[in-house]
C-alpha cells in the first residue's frame, strides 16, 4: 500500500465531511486508505462516518488523548509507504496526493513533506514553511520584528518569508495540518512525541527528521486549503499558554541547557505578554459596543433628567433626591442594557430588532417597577417614556452608523440583501441552492452558474465558469459557493486565488451533504449555512430558555403555598424549584429516549419532558419521542416551554 491517510477529529463534522471528499477524490489514483482518529467528540462525527465514509478505519477514543497520541494510534496501524498526518479543517487538491507521493518518490532524502497552504479566501499562509524556532529566532517574532520585516533573511527565520513561496525548498519545520512522511523514517526516530498534547509536536517530530539526516522540503507544486486561521488561535488564551509551553518543552528536549534556559525566559515573558493582550483583545471585543450603549443611555438620561427637574417636577425650585439620582436613574440604566442583552442586542451579527425589542421589554418592566415605588420617588412616567425613546433611538442610530462605517458584524434586519453564486451543474447547484434558501431565510438574490467555461448554460442559470469575474461586478455579489460533486478542488482553489482580489467570500458544498462550509478560520461560526438543527443552541435563545426558567422557578416559589395543593409530589415540587435556579435543571427538556438517532443541541435535564404534553406521555413511542426533541430543538420559542409547563403543571413535583 502506497499511502495512509490519518486525520484527528475533535468536533468538527462538518468540515471532517468536507475533507473526507476531498480525500476520497484525492486518493482514487493510488493504492491508499484512511483512518480518522475522533477524540470523543459529541457532535456526531462519529455517526458521519459511520454512515457516509465506511471505507474509512475509524478508531473511536473515549477521552480527548491529543493530537500526539491520537497519531500514533492510527500510525501503528497504518499499512502505506508513507503516512500523512492531515488536519480535518483541510480541502486537498485532487491531485495532491499523486504530486506529493511521486516526489518523495523521487528523493530518497526526503523524510518529510509540507505544501502550500492556503485560508478560505486563497490568500497564502506563511506557516507552510517555518524555521525552527531558536531563541534569537523566538525574540524576532515574540517582539515583532518578524512581522515589521517578513522577507529579512535575518529576522523573518521563524516563517522562512525570504524563500519564495511558490518554489521548492529544503526547509525545518512541516506544518502539523499536512506532513506527508516516510514510514520507514517514523519507524527508525518514532512517532510524535506524546509528552505535547496539542502545538508543538509537528515541530519535534520535524527536528528528529533533520537529525536523522534527512530532509524536510517545502513543495508548492500542490495546495491545500486550511481553514484555521492564526489570528482566531492568537485570540484564545488557551492557545498562547498551551502553544508557548509546548515551545518550553521543545527547548529542553533540544537545546543546551543554556539556550533553553534563555529560551525558556524569553516564553515565559511571551506567555504573560501574549496571555494579556488576549485577554485585553477578548474582553474589548465583547465590552466596547455595551459600553458605547452604556454611555449613550447614561448621557441621554441624565440630560432628560436635567431637563425635566427645571422644566417640569421643580419648576419652582427644588432638585430630584440623591437616592434618585445615584441609585434609581442608574438601575434604569441598567435594566434597559440587561434587557438588550437578553434580547440578542450584543449577539454577532448585530441587528436593530433586538434592540428595539430590548427597549420596549425593558421600559414595560421599569413601568412595573415604578409603580412599586414610594410616592416621593414617583417623579413622572413621561421621563421613563423620554428616556426610552431617546434609548431606543440613540442605541438604533449608532448601530446605523457602524454599519455605514461597514464595522465588521453590523446589518440592517437580518442578513439583508446577501447575494450569492452557486456554481455547479444544473442538479447539485440547486440542490445547494435550495439548502441555502432553507438556512438563510431570504437571501437578495442567488445566481446559478455553469461550472464548463464553453457549453451553452442551462435554462436558469445566469452565466458559466468563465464570466464570474464579470458577473460579481455586475450583480454586486457577496458570496461564491462552488459544488465539489462537479468542480476539482484544484480549480476551485485556482478561482479562489484568482477572485480573492474581488472581496467576496468563498465556500464549498460537498457532495450529498446537508452543509455549506468555508471562511478564514474554522471557529467562525456564523459563516456555516447548514439545515442541521441549532435554534435552541442559539446564545439568543439558551439565554431566553435560562431567563424563563429563573422568572418561572421565583413566581412558582412566591406562589408555593397555593400551587403545592395543585401538584403530586409537593417536596419533589420545592426541590425542583432550587434545582431549577441553581442552573441544574431546566423546567422543560427533551423526552427520554434509549438511543438517539440524530444529534441534538445539549440542553439541562428538564423536570417535564416533551412527551408530557402529550395526553399519555408515559406510553409515547421511540420515534414519536424523536420528532418532538428534533421539532423543539429546530424551532425553539419560550411559549413552548410555558404552554408544557401549563399543561403538565401537576407533574412539577417529579423526581428524576
Amino acid at each position: 500500500m502506497k499511502l495512509s491517510v490519518i486525520i484527528v477529529n475533535y468536533n468538527v463534522k462538518y468540515f471532517l465531511e468536507q475533507c473526507l471528499t476531498s480525500v476520497k477524490k484525492a486518493l482514487e489514483k493510488l493504492d491508499g486508505e484512511v483512518f480518522v482518529v475522533d477524540n470523543n467528540s459529541v457532535d456526531g462525527s462519529v455517526e458521519m462516518v459511520r454512515a457516509k465514509f465506511p471505507e474509512v478505519r475509524l478508531i473511536v477514543n473515549r477521552e480527548n488523548l491529543g493530537f500526539a497520541k491520537a497519531n500514533n494510534q492510527a500510525m501503528k496501524q497504518a499499512r502505506g509507504e508513507y503516512l500523512l498526518l492531515l488536519n480535518p479543517d483541510t480541502v486537498v487538491e485532487d491531485d495532491t496526493f499523486e504530486k506529493t507521493v511521486a516526489f518523495m518518490d523521487e528523493h530518497p532524502d526526503a523524510g518529510g513533506l509540507g505544501v502550500k497552504m492556503v485560508d478560505g479566501t486563497g490568500r497564502f499562509l506563511p506557516e507552510s514553511k517555518r524555521g525552527f524556532p531558536t531563541p534569537l529566532t523566538a525574540f524576532y517574532k515574540i517582539f515583532g520584528l518578524s512581522a515589521l520585516f517578513p522577507h529579512s533573511k535575518r529576522f523573518s527565520q521563524y516563517h522562512l518569508g525570504y524563500l519564495d513561496e511558490n518554489e521548492i525548498h529544503p526547509v525545518d519545520v512541516l506544518a502539523g495540518a499536512f506532513m506527508l512522511l516516510r514510514k520507514s523514517v517514523i519507524e527508525e526516530i518514532g512517532g510524535l512525541d506524546e509528552d505535547f498534547f496539542m502545538y508543538g509536536e509537528d515541530i519535534d517530530l520535524s527536528y528528529r527528521i533533520k537529525q536523522a539526516g534527512y530532509t524536510n522540503y517545502y513543495f508548492p507544486e500542490t495546495r491545500i486549503i486550511h481553514y484555521k486561521g492564526e489570528s482566531t488561535k492568537k485570540s484564545s488564551v488557551n492557545y498562547v499558554l498551551v502553544f508557548y509551553r509546548a515551545m518550553v518543552i521543545f527547548a529542553r528536549k533540544h537545546l543546551s541547557a543554556k539556550q533553553a534556559g534563555v529560551f525558556t525566559f524569553l516564553i515565559h515573558i511571551a506567555i504573560y505578554f501574549r496571555a494579556f493582550l488576549a485577554l485585553l483583545s477578548r474582553f474589548f471585543r465583547r465590552i466596547w459596543l455595551p459600553l458605547l450603549d452604556l454611555s449613550l443611555l447614561s448621557t441621554g438620561v441624565f440630560l432628560m433628567k436635567w431637563f425635566w427637574e427645571k422644566n417640569i417636577v421643580y419648576m419652582h425650585g427644588g432638585h430630584y433626591p440623591l437616592f434618585y439620582i445615584h441609585f434609581v436613574l442608574p438601575t434604569y440604566i441598567f435594566i434597559w442594557i440587561l434587557s438588550v442583552f437578553v434580547s440578542g442586542g450584543y449577539d454577532r451579527p448585530y441587528r436593530m430588532k433586538p434592540v428595539v425589542t430590548g427597549m420596549l421589554s425593558g421600559t414595560v418592566l421599569i413601568l412595573i417597577l415604578y409603580a412599586l415605588l414610594p410616592d416621593d420617588l414617583r417623579f413622572s412616567r413621561g421621563q421613563i417614556l423620554a428616556d426610552a425613546f431617546w434609548g431606543t433611538a440613540s442605541l438604533s442610530l449608532l448601530r446605523f452608523l457602524l454599519y455605514v462605517l461597514k464595522v465588521p458584524g453590523f446589518s440592517l434586519g437580518k442578513q439583508p440583501n446577501r447575494r450569492f453564486l452557486v456554481i455547479g451543474d444544473e442538479e447539485e447547484a440547486r440542490r445547494v441552492a435550495a439548502i441555502l434558501k432553507e438556512s438563510y431565510g431570504s437571501p437578495g438574490f442567488v445566481g446559478l452558474i455553469s461550472p464548463d467555461e464553453k457549453t451553452v448554460k442551462p435554462q436558469g442559470f445566469i452565466g458559466n465558469m468563465a464570466q464570474v469575474k464579470d458577473i460579481i461586478t455586475i450583480f454586486a455579489i457577496d458570496e461564491v459557493i462552488f459544488c465539489s460533486k462537479n468542480i476539482s478542488h484544484q480549480t476551485i482553489i485556482d478561482k479562489m486565488t484568482l477572485w480573492k482580489s474581488e472581496q467576496v467570500d468563498f465556500k464549498i458544498a460537498p457532495e450529498d451533504s446537508l452543509s455549506i462550509i468555508g471562511s478564514k478560520s474554522i471557529n467562525t461560526r456564523d459563516e456555516l449555512y447548514t439545515v442541521d438543527i441549532h435554534s435552541v443552541d442559539k446564545p439568543v435563545n439558551k439565554r431566553i430558555k435560562r431567563l424563563f426558567d429563573c422568572v418561572m422557578a421565583v413566581i412558582l416559589l412566591v406562589l408555593y403555598p397555593v400551587a403545592v395543593w395543585f401538584v403530586e409530589n409537593p417536596g419533589g415540587f420545592l426541590m425542583n424549584i432550587f434545582r431549577v435556579l441553581a442552573g441544574s435543571r431546566t423546567w422543560v427538556g427533551y423526552a427520554p429516549v434509549e438511543k438517539n438517532t440524530v444529534h441534538l443541541p445539549e440542553i439541562k435535564p428538564g423536570v417535564l419532558s416533551l412527551a408530557d404534553g402529550l395526553k399519555d406521555g408515559e406510553s409515547v413511542d421511540e420515534e414519536t419521542k424523536q420528532k418532538l426533541n428534533v421539532l423543539y430543538a429546530r424551532d425553539y420559542k419560550m411559549i413552548k416551554d410555558f404552554n408544557l409547563v401549563f399543561a403538565a403543571f401537576r407533574k412539577l413535583g417529579r423526581r428524576r
